[in-house]
């Protein structure tokens, strides 16, 4: 049996998690499923787009990882939240999926606060670019409902804290300039197995664990 109600014991009642099923089978994903939990993600679209008719309809699925403009028609039908926009051109292209399934997606702005250069994401200066778009305004079948970020792999929890701390006040920013009057942007997207008690005391409203739950 898996981890879920140990881990879930744990997470505040305002924090949602999203049970990162990318390693698993349909299997097990349903045993996670019957025991009361449906907010799964994947970081891959070919596994998701692989998964998602095997399973119950009214999974929230989350798409976690990065994201080719070429593969969104393949998850625009059902995913419920995107954590891994990077840029404008993808953001447009969620929209135009978006507008053809007659859904509106939520969706995450991703950014770059690990020392590791191997993680994707944006900087404060690209953020702004995007969000200062007058096509933006346009882009009526997607939603911007916050921040994500990975922190760095590393044993230093100093580290993680400070980057976690990085994307709280990131978010706190776009909140402030951008979407003052706009409720539904209210979700900091941060911690994974190895860090997400560090990431709740930091601010998030979701995380996103995996191996934790089924090691």
């Amino acid at each position: 049996m898996t981890h879920l109600q140990e881990i879930l014991k744990e997470i505040p009642s305002d924090v949602r998690l999203v049970v990162v099923s990318k390693t698993v089978p349909v299997e097990t994903i349903m045993e996670v499923y019957k025991a009361g939990h449906k907010i799964f993600g994947e970081n891959r679209a070919q596994a998701i787009i692989e998964k998602q008719p095997l399973l119950p309809k009214d999974i929230e699925w989350h798409f976690i990882g990065h994201l080719q403009s070429n593969k969104v028609k393949y998850i625009a039908p059902f995913v419920s939240m995107i954590h891994s926009v990077d840029s404008f051109r993808l953001l447009k292209e969620i929209n135009k999926e978006a507008a053809k399934n007659d859904r509106i997606i939520s969706c995450l702005l991703q950014f770059h606060i690990a020392t590791e250069e191997t993680k994707f994401g944006l900087d404060m200066a690209e953020a702004k670019d995007i969000l200062g778009n007058p096509e933006l305004l346009d882009l009526k079948n997607v939603r911007i409902c916050g921040v994500m970020g990975m922190a760095t792999f590393t044993e230093n929890n100093d580290l993680v804290r400070k980057e976690f701390r990085t994307l709280k006040e990131i978010f706190t920013t776009i909140q402030t300039g951008f979407f003052r009057d706009d409720p539904s942007f209210r979700e900091i997207s941060m911690g994974m197995s190895g860090d997400y008690r560090i990431a709740i005391e930091e601010g998030s409203t979701i995380v996103r664990i995996g191996t934790a739950i089924f090691a």
